[in-house]
């Protein structure tokens, strides 16, 4: 029997790694989690997220990418054996901050663990140290994937595989060949 495989996927965390290391958002999530498969069975996929709630998406300064970000959310949600988890979004002084996300995804590897021999966390929160040692703890084994100024040395040292999500690794997992959607 094939290894059985599930991905946790912090959105926010890639999100702003893709951003900053390789200035593109246009990831085939699919071609993704196909090339991190290598081969193996993929049981599900876990996109984590935050969205603001209506009221609070209509005082954003820009309502449009609310609308963008819905559109892609649901997008994810139409693929096959994905799930997208939300977390919430909460008000702390005059900004807004995450909240609930990386609480779930540590639940979630922990929870469902007799769903996978391997969890592929697509993060580089250090945060996420002490639920990959539980895992592996239990007998699975944890993959890191993450970008370069985003990825935590203490999260790759706790995993027993790390992936660099670069150009060079990344190359065929673009839905264009090229993207000029963000600017230099």
């Amino acid at each position: 029997m094939s290894e059985r495989v599930t991905f946790f996927i912090d959105g926010t965390n890639l999100y702003f790694g893709l951003i900053k290391d390789l200035k593109r958002l246009d990831l085939d999530f699919q071609k993704l989690v196909q090339k991190l498969l290598n081969g193996r069975t993929l049981s599900r996929v876990y996109y984590y997220a935050v969205v603001p709630s209506e009221e609070q998406a209509v005082l954003l300064p820009d309502y449009e990418s609310h609308k963008r970000q819905m559109k892609f959310l649901d997008a994810l949600r139409h693929l096959p054996y994905f799930e997208v988890v939300l977390g919430r979004l909460v008000l702390h002084n005059t900004s807004y901050i995450e909240k609930g996300v990386d609480v779930a995804i540590a639940l979630d590897m922990l929870d469902l663990q007799n769903t996978y021999e391997t969890a592929v966390l697509i993060s580089g929160d250090s945060d996420f140290c002490r639920a990959v040692q539980l895992v592996k703890r239990g007998g699975k084994h944890v993959e890191n994937a993450s970008t370069r100024t985003i990825s935590s040395r203490d999260l790759q040292q706790a995993c027993d595989v790390f992936y660099l999500l670069d150009g060079e690794y990344l190359k065929d997992c673009w839905r264009y060949k090229t993207s000029t959607f963000l600017s230099q």
